[in-house]
């Protein structure tokens, strides 16, 4: 029987001596070399770096999707490592929401059909609470006039809508989202970022995204920068040209 161990901590997510490694001997690549990074809780973070910094890894390590190869990763108060596959699987459905390039609705389903189905899924009655966060969170992302609407009625920034409302309204510790705005025209990216902000600050959410765009990245209050698989800065609200600086000393 596997023990879930709970931890008091100030942080959504850290990680210590987060170690990614594919391949072994002369053919080993180390996505992650060595990670500590903690995630505040309530804020927007972004994280950034060249092509193979390791970003995707350090998400998908933080989010439960990928198991590291040594060091530790705590998630709402969780150890990771203390999981067995299918309480794995439980918590990322109950406690963690994901929002990535590919929309992932289901096409016969309505926008508000497709946004329940994680209850639904999780056996999880949409009781009168839930219908407060689901109208909340609806209200916030501006879907209200397009809840009966299919995704093929939509365009890409409603529908990239519909995926964040879905990754919130199951009451979401964190919402881990990687390259939300690579499908996406600059209008629809720019929609889809201020309503990640805003559920934010005024839905009081953990926002962890990967990006490799400097416009992106402008939204966030935190911006780490990983060059080589290490954390190479953690920034809080970063100017432009520090943004830029770093992230040019990362490929020298």
């Amino acid at each position: 029987m596997t023990t879930t161990t709970f931890q008091t901590t100030s942080t959504a997510a850290s990680a210590r001596g987060l170690v990614k490694t594919y391949g072994r001997g002369a053919a080993a690549v180390h996505a992650l070399a060595g990670v500590d990074v903690d995630v505040a809780p309530g804020r927007f973070t972004a994280i950034m770096g060249p092509s193979g910094s390791g970003k995707s890894t350090l998400l998908h390590c933080l989010a439960g999707l990928d198991q590291p190869t040594d060091g530790s990763v705590v998630v709402d108060g969780v150890e990771l490592a203390g999981l067995d596959d299918d309480a794995l699987t439980r918590f990322r459905r109950d406690r963690l929401g994901f929002v990535f390039q590919a929309f992932n609705l289901l096409p016969m389903l309505t926008a508000r059909q497709n946004i329940v189905l994680p209850l639904e899924l999780a056996g999880r009655r949409v009781d009168e609470a839930a219908r407060v966060r689901i109208d909340e969170v609806v209200d916030v992302l501006g879907l209200s006039d397009r809840l009966d609407h299919r995704p093929g009625e939509l365009s890409g920034g409603q529908q990239q809508r519909v995926a964040i409302a879905r990754a919130l309204v199951a009451d979401a510790a964190i919402v881990f989202a990687d390259e939300p705005t690579g499908n996406l025209d600059s209008t629809a990216s720019t929609e889809v970022l201020s309503f990640l902000r805003r559920s934010v600050r005024e839905l009081g959410r953990t926002v962890v995204m990967v990006t490799h765009e400097l416009d992106a990245a402008a939204y966030a209050d935190d911006v780490i920068v990983l060059a080589d698989g290490r954390v190479r800065a953690h920034l809080t609200a970063p100017s432009h040209d520090e943004l830029v600086a770093e992230l040019q000393a990362g490929v020298r």
